[in-house]
């Protein structure tokens, strides 16, 4: 490993998705526990930062508006973008970063890093060309534990943190308002944050699976079922919740980032798919199962309280590139299976009394 004095100000880049920035907040959390006087700032896309706001480890969340730029230039804005783009950048330099550290390994990350004009620029796993615009890569593993390569970037640079957990904590106002949502549909305590919903549908488990499953985690666990998810999901979480002959809540649509984490934390246990709530769940060590076909991010959770049922068929995982449109290694997970490791997964401690 390349030997550095201690980093005045450290800049992460993990511009999207949901999901990977909740892997990696740990990063920040470390960090800030070996280098405790360093400024660590983080850059993310702008639909990320709020959720970063919630990361007690960084002192200041910069935000890419990559989808106001994109509307912008096909209005034929380009000196508005220009402009915002100039401004970014100067941000980025007047951070005079020691170190840098790409942690999504991609060109337009990189590109970033080297803008910031950070000194030593530490890539993740860089590809697309991105590796020439590091001083130092690390190999981004693909072994079985969560968000192992993060772990890996972290034992690279001499940090072994005790326990890899989520380093985001929702705010006294994202419970506040997480409980006033619950309270306003009934549901005082005891409940199971459902989370079916992702951008890419090879993820997703079939909408009658999960009818089926929300009246059996009522009946076998006491825990009303509250379905979570963006606004473009309300119609489908209503249909489950309907499906299902009315069980639970659906608050799709209905939450924000910040109220989304705080019902996540505030759950006896999370069930979902490979989303960004899901592996919330996880690194909280709340009781978990996660399921997965089309994409493998881990099958180690590394905790007892946490499981994953991984449908393998000879094409999984297919990630981004389905070969099929019906999703047979989903389908393939039945609700029993589901109940029968939600079983495992609640240990006494996490019981209804």
């Amino acid at each position: 490993m390349h030997q550095s004095k201690l980093p005045r100000a450290i800049l992460l880049i993990r511009l999207s998705a949901i999901g990977d920035i909740a892997m990696a907040s740990e990063v920040a959390t470390a960090l800030r526990c070996v280098y405790p006087e360093a400024r660590i700032d983080w850059l993310a896309q702008q639909e990320a930062a709020g959720l970063l706001a919630r990361c007690s480890s960084l002192d200041s969340v910069l935000a890419w508006p990559r989808q106001q730029w994109r509307a912008d230039l096909k209005k034929g804005r380009l000196p508005r973008v220009s402009r915002d783009a100039i401004g970014l950048v100067h941000c980025l330099r007047k951070g005079k970063y020691d170190m840098v550290l790409d942690m999504q390994g991609l060109l337009k990350s990189g590109m970033f890093a080297a803008l910031s004009g950070g000194r030593r620029r530490i890539g993740l796993g860089s590809r697309e060309g991105s590796s020439h615009l590091m001083n130092e890569v690390v190999p981004a593993s693909a072994d079985e534990r969560i968000a192992s390569e993060y772990k890996d970037l972290l034992r690279y640079l001499g940090v072994e943190p005790e326990e890899y957990i989520l380093g985001l904590e929702p705010s006294v106002e994202d419970n506040n308002e997480a409980e006033s949502l619950l309270s306003e549909h009934g549901v005082s305590k005891h409940f199971a944050a459902i989370c079916p919903f992702t951008t890419r549908p090879q993820k997703h488990w079939p909408a009658e699976h999960w009818a089926e499953l929300l009246p059996g985690i009522e009946r076998d666990f006491g825990l009303t079922p509250v379905i979570l998810g963006g606004p473009a999901d309300r119609e489908e979480g209503e249909r489950i919740r309907s499906s299902s002959g009315g069980r639970g809540v659906n608050l799709a649509g209905r939450t924000g980032l910040g109220q989304s984490l705080a019902l996540v934390c505030g759950a006896d246990l999370v069930l979902g798919v490979d989303t960004g709530l899901t592996h919330m769940g996880v690194l909280s060590r709340l009781p978990s199962v996660a399921l997965f076909g089309s994409t493998r991010p881990y099958l180690d959770p590394e905790s007892e309280h946490a499981a994953v049922i991984y449908s393998a068929y000879s094409c999984s995982p297919c990630r981004r590139n389905p070969v099929c449109s019906d999703y047979p290694c989903m389908s393939a997970i039945t609700p029993e299976q589901v109940l029968s490791k939600v079983e495992e997964v609640r240990s006494s401690k996490f019981k209804v009394e």
